[in-house]
């Protein structure tokens, strides 16, 4: 059964080798880009384009057309490849369209080699852009799985092909577009449409009678290729014969070969990088158990790329964070498809008076909205299927996590020893969407931090208007608390390091746990004369580790100076700054990430709204989070609001303790 997707809305891949065929009424330029595991596209060998329509498991058209065949062999794709999206682009320069919005909806269908449909997609909502990405196939839990995606763009290919991070977009798009120019010269007209009504993915709107009717381009039609597809060559054993494009051809080099140098053939595969000879090839990912037929593979923890079991899991949280925004995407467009279509059908309905006395009407009615049930009822089901795999996968990764990524009831807290490298990434909450209110993500964010913290202690943005101020100021110091001491517990001895300012002591009571312990540098700084003397401290220290880098003589930095990772925690700002000390806190702000100098500030943007604009960019360049659940988060994929709630220490626990004063003794132990 063929899978009509919406916008967002993706599907598992049963085989390796497909097809994706493009139906638009006009020509178009179809093509493909690969991503690594960042979404990132590494070079111009990385796309797939009417100028170079051959990549290592794929062949796209060497011209524009109204319709086009895609091969995908995706056992054939390099390892480095997790991603491959289709693009597809108006021509310029020869008199056509120049916007998807003046032409017919393009469909795009991936098919099994024999022409049977997996799923089918039709990019509607298009009106200025001309060039869009049709579809992702995407690599999750070891399995391939289709996303429809329609995202277009207005500044066409090259804006298209900067979005992927590729640094050479404009160039590479003004060839393509000279590529497709110069095969449009040299075309000619197709013949009449074939009457075939089996291949859907052929329909062309404009060129045929009917929007029934399909349409076939020739094969082997003048001015045209043969096409190579990477199946036309079995090798032994039904193994792939390497062809130009391919590894072991002359003609395109293999974009993983900057991870991944080709080895000769029937010999052992060398992994290590050319600039790592001494590098010890990546331990291999889990693999899940097989799955029953028809049944989802069963998740495994660190099914994900990367050099080390860390890596693999960020990774691997990270593709779970991506899969419950998409899916969830898809679920929010399809209801609102279907309010709309029950809004036509009843605008239908209502326009013609007659129906609006008697049966006839309510019975429109009673379909309209039995419909749209039905349609609900359907992207729900989609949803809690995604739902159900996503829970079943963080099941089994949540308990996996190192301690910098768990959360603080993890029992990895409780074999907890100060470690000997800087992790990647630090957990610093948990997201979820009202859709999936049983699922949550952590929050992982890269170290070393490249944006401040502000802790918003106000009540700005939340649902209750009369929370108690003294209680939100309270639990903000406690969730900067946490952080800091997560920080702490992260970084290896000596290489971080904690100040405090707390001008009234109104947070002293929060505070106890580092001061006690013993992790602090100093004793939190109080009254206007600590406040100064801490920031002329940390300003003076950015000052000369600038100095030193730009002048390329960070040996001869002072003996005395900490070059340790610093945090300043700054409570209850503004009171006890003055004009100074505002200045110098927006230096550390801008400065001071790049020398390893970092704010988290806990304050109410409403009591530092007395300064004006001067503190508007402090605000916006750092990273609001809240003591309590708050929706103001959003992420990079579709822009979905999500709920934020921090990684606070569980009532009545210890662990916060028993941490902190291995911390300490690591500290004294190092600073002997």
């Amino acid at each position: 059964m063929t899978a009509e997707l919406v916008r967002g809305q993706n599907h598992p891949l049963s085989q390796a080798r497909l097809e994706v065929r493009v139906s638009a009424g006009r020509p178009i330029v179809a093509g493909a880009t690969l991503s690594d595991e960042q979404g990132r596209v590494r070079g111009v060998e990385w796309v797939a384009h009417p100028g170079a329509p051959t990549l290592p498991g794929l062949e796209v058209s060497k011209q524009a057309a109204a319709d086009h065949r895609l091969a995908f062999d995706l056992d054939a794709l390099p390892g480095t490849v997790h991603r491959v999206s289709v693009l597809l682009a108006l021509p310029t320069g020869v008199g056509g369209p120049v916007r998807f919005g003046a032409v017919a909806a393009p469909f795009v269908a991936v098919t099994g080699l024999d022409g049977s449909e997996v799923a089918s997609y039709t990019i509607t909502g298009l009106d200025t852009e001309s060039a869009v990405v049709a579809l992702e196939l995407y690599r999750r839990q070891g399995v391939w799985k289709v996303r429809a995606v329609g995202q277009g763009y207005a500044g066409g290919l090259a804006e298209l092909l900067t979005d992927q991070g590729l640094s050479e977009a404009r160039q590479l798009a003004g060839s393509i577009n000279e590529a497709v120019a110069q095969g449009l010269a040299r075309s000619v007209s197709a013949p009449p449409p074939r009457t075939a009504d089996t291949d859907r993915s052929r329909q062309a709107a404009a060129s045929a009678p009917g929007p029934d009717q399909p349409y076939a381009a020739p094969q082997g039609a003048p001015g045209t290729v043969p096409p190579q597809s990477p199946y036309d060559a079995p090798g032994p054993q039904g193994a792939t014969v390497p062809q130009t494009g391919y590894p072991g051809g002359p003609a395109q080099p293999d974009p993983s070969a900057v991870t991944q140098p080709s080895a000769p053939t029937g010999g052992p595969v060398n992994y290590s990088h050319p600039g790592r000879q001494a590098a010890a090839p990546p331990p291999p990912a889990p693999t899940a158990p097989p799955a029953a037929p028809g049944q989802p593979a069963q998740p495994v923890a660190g099914d994900a790329t990367g050099w080390s079991m860390e890596e693999r899991l960020y990774n691997q949280v990270w593709g779970m964070f991506e899969d419950l925004a998409r899916t969830t995407a898809a679920y929010r467009s399809a209801v609102d498809f279907a309010d709309s279509r029950m809004e036509q059908e009843l605008d239908k309905v209502l326009f013609d008076p007659r129906s609006r006395i008697g049966g006839q009407g309510d019975a429109a009615r009673e379909a309209a909205q039995a419909k749209r049930a039905g349609l609900v009822d359907q992207a729900r089901a989609a949803l809690d299927r995604d739902l159900a795999q996503l829970a079943a996968e963080a099941e089994v990764v949540e308990p996996a996590l190192p301690a910098a990524y768990a959360a603080w009831d993890n029992p990895v807290w409780h074999g907890y020893r100060v470690p000997m490298e800087i992790p990647m990434a630090l957990r610093l909450g948990d997201l979820r969407l009202p859709e999936s209110e049983n699922l949550s993500i952590p929050m992982l964010v890269r170290l070393p931090l490249e944006r401040g913290l502000w802790i918003d202690s106000g009540r700005a943005g939340l649902d209750d208007p009369l929370a108690d101020s003294d209680e939100l100021r309270r639990l903000a110091m406690d969730t900067a608390v946490a952080h800091a001491a997560r920080l702490l517990a992260v970084y290896p001895a000596g290489e971080f390091t904690v100040h405090v300012i707390d001008p009234a002591g109104s947070g002293a009571s929060c505070l106890a746990p580092l001061v006690r312990s013993g992790v602090l540098d100093a004793p939190p700084a109080a009254g206007a004369a600590g406040v100064g003397e801490v920031l002329a401290r940390l300003t003076q220290r950015v000052d000369l580790v600038q100095m030193a880098v730009r002048g390329g003589v960070a040996d001869s930095l002072p003996p005395d100076l900490d070059t340790a990772e610093q945090l300043l925690i700054v409570n209850d700002f503004p009171h006890g700054f003055d004009d100074r000390a505002v200045t110098q806190l927006r230096y550390l702000a801008d400065e001071g990430p790049a020398v390893g100098v970092h704010l988290m500030m806990v304050a109410d943007r409403e009591d530092a709204a007395a300064y004006g604009p001067l503190l508007d960019p402090l605000w916006r360049s750092l990273l609001r989070l809240t003591p309590v659940p708050d929706d103001h988060l959003a992420d990079p994929w579709v822009g979905h609001a999500w709920t934020y709630e921090p990684a606070l220490v569980p009532p009545g626990s210890q662990v916060l303790q028993q941490v902190l004063s291995q911390v300490a003794a690591a500290r004294r132990s190092w600073n002997r």
